[in-house]
C-alpha cells in the first residue's frame, strides 16, 4: 500500500522510528521528495529514511547515516554544517556535520500526522508544518519543540516559505494560503484564487510571490498575496515545487515529468517534460543552465536540452 504526500506517492514507512536507514547502493534511484542547496552543497531526502549529500552540485552523492526508516518529506539547511529534515512519524532530524550523520530531535509516531516541510529563520528558530494543521516550533535549535494551532480548523499545511526574515507563507489544502508578518508568531488567511489544494509558494522578493498547486494552477501576486493573477502553464499536471536559477529564471516542477521555465516577470513559460513521464518533486540550481531534479526516478542533473519541449 502506498501513502500520499502532497499527492506524490511515497513508500509507507517500514516500522518504528528507531530503526536506522539501510545503506542502499541504488539510493540515488529511490523516491526523493525534497532538497536544499547552498552553492554546490546539496542535501536531498526521501523514502525509507534516505538522505543523500553532494558537495559537487549533484555530480556525485553520498548516503548519510540516518536513525529512521520513515519517509522524509522536507529539508532545510542553515549553513555548510547545520541542517534539519522532517517526515512521517512526525520525525525531525538534525545534522551538525554537513549532512553525513543525523540525530533524532523529535518524533511522535503515535499521532499519525506526518510533517511535510521545515523552515529555519536562523540557527535557533524554526517551524515544521504538516498534515491536519500540524505546526511545531522551536526556539533552541531543535532541542525542544512546541505544538501550536495557527488556525481554527485542520487543513494539511503542505509547505512553508520565506519572502524575507519576517514574511512567511504557508501553502495548504482546499485553496488555503496563509501569511505571517512576524516570522510565524501570527498568521492571516489570504484571499484565494482557487479552491483546490496548493503545494507551495515561490517568493521572489518581499512583495512578489508565485502560488502553485493542483491541475497545473499557477498564480502570481505582486502585493504580497492581496491579489492574484493567473499564469498560463499549458498543463494540467499538478505542480510540486519551484525555484529561481542563478540566471534569474524561474522553474516549476510537476507530476507527469512536467517542468516549466521562464524569466522572472514574464508569464510566458516554456513547458518541458521528462521523456519517461516520471513525476518531478523538485529541483535545485546547479549553475550554468544546469539543475538537479529529483522525484520518482531518484536524483539527477539535467538541463532543458535533455528534456522534451512541448511548445
Amino acid at each position: 500500500m502506498l501513502m500520499l504526500i502532497g499527492d506524490l506517492p511515497a513508500a509507507e514507512h517500514s516500522g518504528p522510528e528507531g530503526r536506522r536507514a539501510i545503506a542502499a547502493p541504488l539510493a540515488t534511484r529511490s523516491l526523493i521528495l525534497d532538497g536544499a542547496a547552498i552553492g554546490d552543497y546539496m542535501v536531498v531526502v526521501g523514502e525509507r529514511g534516505h538522505i543523500l549529500v553532494s558537495r559537487d552540485a549533484g555530480t556525485s552523492w553520498t548516503q548519510a547515516d540516518v536513525p529512521t526508516r520513515a519517509t522524509l518529506t522536507g529539508v532545510s539547511l542553515h549553513d555548510g554544517s547545520l541542517g534539519w529534515a522532517v517526515g512521517h512519524d512526525a520525525v525531525i532530524l538534525r545534522t551538525i556535520d554537513a549532512g553525513l550523520t543525523w540525530q533524532t530531535v523529535y518524533a511522535a509516531p503515535d499521532e499519525e500526522r506526518p510533517l511535510l516541510d521545515v523552515w529555519f529563520e536562523n540557527a535557533e528558530h524554526g517551524i515544521a508544518v504538516g498534515a491536519y494543521g500540524y505546526f511545531l516550533e522551536t526556539r533552541d535549535g531543535g532541542d525542544t519543540w512546541q505544538s501550536r494551532r495557527i488556525i481554527d480548523d485542520d487543513p494539511h499545511l503542505n509547505q512553508i516559505a520565506a519572502a524575507s526574515s519576517s514574511r512567511l507563507y504557508i501553502a495548504a489544502e482546499a485553496g488555503r494560503i496563509y501569511r505571517s508578518e512576524d516570522a510565524g508568531e501570527h498568521w492571516t488567511a489570504l484571499p484565494s484564487p482557487y479552491e483546490g489544494s496548493f503545494f507551495g509558494t515561490l517568493p521572489l522578493d518581499p512583495q512578489s510571490v508565485y502560488l502553485f498547486g493542483l491541475r497545473g494552477h499557477l498564480f502570481r501576486s505582486d502585493d504580497a498575496g492581496a491579489h492574484w493573477r493567473t499564469v498560463d502553464t499549458q498543463t494540467e499536471s499538478m505542480l510540486t515545487n519551484g525555484l529561481v536559477l542563478d540566471e534569474g529564471e524561474v522553474v516549476f516542477t510537476g507530476m507527469g515529468g512536467a517542468l516549466l521555465m521562464g524569466n522572472d516577470g514574464d508569464d510566458n513559460l516554456r513547458l518541458f517534460q521528462r521523456r519517461d513521464r516520471q513525476a518531478i518533486a523538485g529541483a535545485l540550481p546547479a549553475g550554468g543552465g544546469v539543475f538537479v531534479v529529483f522525484g520518482e526516478f531518484g536524483v539527477e542533473r539535467t538541463s532543458t536540452d535533455l528534456l522534451a519541449p512541448l511548445q
